[in-house]
């Protein structure tokens, strides 16, 4: 049975929220010693994009920091100190981003959700792969907060310390069993392609991920849909929301279908009972007033070629 890892081995550290703490973490971890563990808590689903509130570090010698990247957003002096140290993260592709944006930027890579998957690990979340590895069981519960509350509770920062308190020795652990079976290589390999991977080019006509869009049948409540996916958009960026937080995926789709021409109409749709929803109304009848009043050039294409291999049941056509 797996030991529960209640508390971070040297406590809680204060969040450092200033230059002068900031210098100190600096100077601290250039004199740590080995890997540098990192992660970042970010507040999907609460606000637009997908920045970091929280960063969490942790390196032998130098224990762990907590660094609030709103009041210190340039972490470019602590990317110089640790220039050519390993660092370990668990599903880099999520954090890299964000961390990207406040200057850490890693040369050399391990990342411990990739060498599960690598060594077929069935479970390869971090909860997971620590306890399976390493026999602890991880405090569980805050992945999914918004933080970007302020100040944060005592109980997220005891999480998302504890995030990176055992996060080296599962890189040690892992590394030693990519060594014995021989895809230690293939897995380098793997940490430095995603290092030298380009940021994904925006996609195009992103309203056309809306959800439920499939029942969206004419060319004409597309245009609906695009028109009020891109209003919620510009809504979501204005205030710093993210976007299902303004208007839900099935509400443009009610929206699109339904058609509203009135206040009346369209406060009546059962998806436009939330605050949100209703906050917006005359934007959304705007949109839906713009995409009918387009000429029919102006219309999306009901369908897009893909840029993958056709369905299955296409193949003999091809």
């Amino acid at each position: 049975m797996a030991t529960p890892l209640l508390e971070p081995r040297e406590g809680v550290p204060p969040v450092v929220t200033d230059e002068a703490g900031l210098a100190r973490v600096v100077e601290a971890f250039r004199n740590g010693t080995g890997p540098v563990a990192v992660d970042a808590e970010r507040a999907s689903g609460y606000r637009y994009g997908q920045r970091a509130y929280l960063i969490q570090l942790r390196r032998a010698g130098a224990g762990t920091a907590l660094i609030d990247p709103i009041e210190c957003p340039d972490l470019t002096g602590l990317n110089a100190a640790l220039d050519g140290t390993e660092m370990v993260l668990h599903a880099a592709n999520q954090d890299l981003p964000c961390l990207d944006e406040v200057g850490l930027k890693p040369t050399t890579l391990f990342d411990t959700e990739l060498a599960g998957r690598l060594l077929g690990y069935p479970r390869v979340g971090l909860g997971s792969i620590v306890e399976n590895v390493l026999g602890f069981a991880l405090e569980k519960g805050h992945s999914a907060a918004d933080w970007s509350t302020r100040p944060l509770p005592e109980d997220w920062l005891k999480y998302a310390a504890l995030d990176v308190e055992l996060l080296v020795e599962l890189r040690d652990a892992l590394r030693e069993e990519l060594v014995r079976s021989g895809k230690l290589p293939w897995a380098l390999e793997e940490f430095t392609a995603i290092l030298a991977t380009p940021p994904k080019a925006p996609r195009a006509d992103p309203w056309r991920r809306t959800s439920g869009i499939h029942r969206v049948r004419n060319r004409r409540a597309l245009a609906i849909v695009r028109e009020l996916w891109e209003t919620r958009d510009r809504i979501a960026q204005e205030r710093d929301l993210s976007p299902g937080r303004v208007l839900q995926d099935a509400a443009i789709v009610e929206l699109a279908t339904k058609t509203p021409k009135t206040p009346a109409e369209l406060l009546a749709l059962p998806s436009m009972k939330g605050r949100g929803a209703r906050r917006h109304q005359s934007a959304w009848l705007r949109a839906v007033s713009r995409a009918r009043g387009l000429p029919e050039r102006g219309l999306p294409e009901a369908n897009l070629p893909g840029d993958g291999p056709p369905p299955a049941h296409r193949w003999a056509e091809r």
